[in-house]
């Protein structure tokens, strides 16, 4: 498949609108349910601060796939996406209040590349800091 986004209309250094995700302890007991990963750091505070971690931390797949949905919804076609990867560097720390954590994403066009494809380089942080490295989608448009 292919996105909805021509090739021809797509420059180095387009940026992707920016989108933020919340997260909240019961988002990830819910991707917990979904993923098969009941991992205690993901829902034991008391777990998670034993092994030396600040509190619950988000689940790396988690915190990859929302960064992926900023490229999937500017592309309106998640076929689109041709390969996808990135470096986990720092832990989604979920705090247990009303408002969690927030991942921030932002991307940009950072390659014109054969086939139609382009790379987009991500940018995902949370509470001020970078949680993925070398973030990097290529994805085949129009």
């Amino acid at each position: 498949m292919t996105a909805k986004i021509a090739y021809d209309a797509v420059e180095v250094g387009t940026e992707l609108p920016a989108q933020s995700f919340p997260v909240t302890r019961a988002t990830l007991v819910q991707y917990a349910g979904a993923s098969g990963d009941f991992n205690p750091i993901h829902w034991n505070e008391r777990f998670a601060r034993q092994v030396g971690l600040p509190d619950v931390i988000a689940h790396g797949m988690f915190t990859m796939a929302e960064a992926i949905r900023v490229v999937t919804d500017w592309l309106g076609d998640p076929g689109a996406v041709v390969e996808y990867g990135v470096r986990f560097t720092r832990p989604v720390v979920v705090p247990d209040d009303d408002q969690g954590a927030l991942i921030e994403v932002s991307g940009k066009v950072a390659a014109k590349l054969d086939d139609n494809t382009v790379r987009v380089d991500l940018t995902a942080t949370s509470a001020g800091q970078k949680v993925l490295g070398m973030s990097r989608a290529v994805v085949r448009l129009a």
